[in-house]
């Protein structure tokens, strides 16, 4: 993979962690590779590879997690058929939960993957959504493929966003809600709980 030319680097606002992104947004689509180290639920890294199609759609993204005594990895890559996941392990990992998911056809409506790991992939719906400049109160309702991390499991989500200012988009999943600062080009700057960006 060629160097991508810009990086984002968030820091943990309420566990010990960092996460950095190297980005590369054109236009139409994404590219991006990064890294998150975190100390909950266990101490981990997660290393992660993301490309978008035209229109900021999710194509494909690899993530890999890695803590004391085990490994993980899951692949997702969309097509016109749907999602196709793809998991391997290697030790054991606390918990009994294994990585991926029983039935890819329950993301048949995702477009958009979130990973629980770094708030990079907010941008991807904020962007594919033309969140940026739209009216306040603009809202949008997205099925997600929803990536835990550390277990790597593969969850189907309904994530909700609305437009509060040009930079402010208020995030809700089920219960949980989060006003997200953003840049100019989408990327967050501030999650409320869960991380600032620091450079």
């Amino acid at each position: 993979m060629s160097p991508l030319p810009r990086a984002l680097l968030w820091d943990r606002m309420v566990e010990v962690g960092a996460d950095i992104a190297l980005v590369d947004l054109r236009p139409d689509r994404l590219f991006a590779h990064g890294q998150a180290v975190a100390a909950e639920p266990v101490a981990h890294s997660c290393r992660y590879q993301l490309t978008t199609g035209e229109g900021f759609v999710t194509d494909a993204v690899t993530v890999e997690t890695e803590g004391a005594g085990w490994q993980r990895e899951v692949k997702l890559e969309r097509s016109d058929r749907g999602w196709r996941v793809v998991t391997s392990e290697q030790g054991r990992f606390g918990s009994a939960s294994l990585p991926g998911i029983v039935d890819s056809d329950r993301l048949a409506d995702a477009y958009d993957v979130d990973l629980e790991c770094t708030a990079l992939t907010n941008t991807l719906p904020i962007r594919r959504l033309n969140l940026l400049g739209a009216a306040p109160g603009t809202t949008h309702t997205v099925a997600v493929a929803w990536v835990r991390v550390p277990s790597l499991q593969v969850i189907p989500v309904e994530h909700t966003y609305s437009v509060v200012s040009p930079d402010t988009i208020r995030f809700t999943s089920g219960t949980f809600t989060a006003e997200l600062t953003v840049d100019g080009d989408g990327f967050v700057v501030t999650y409320p709980g869960y991380a600032a960006r620091v450079g």
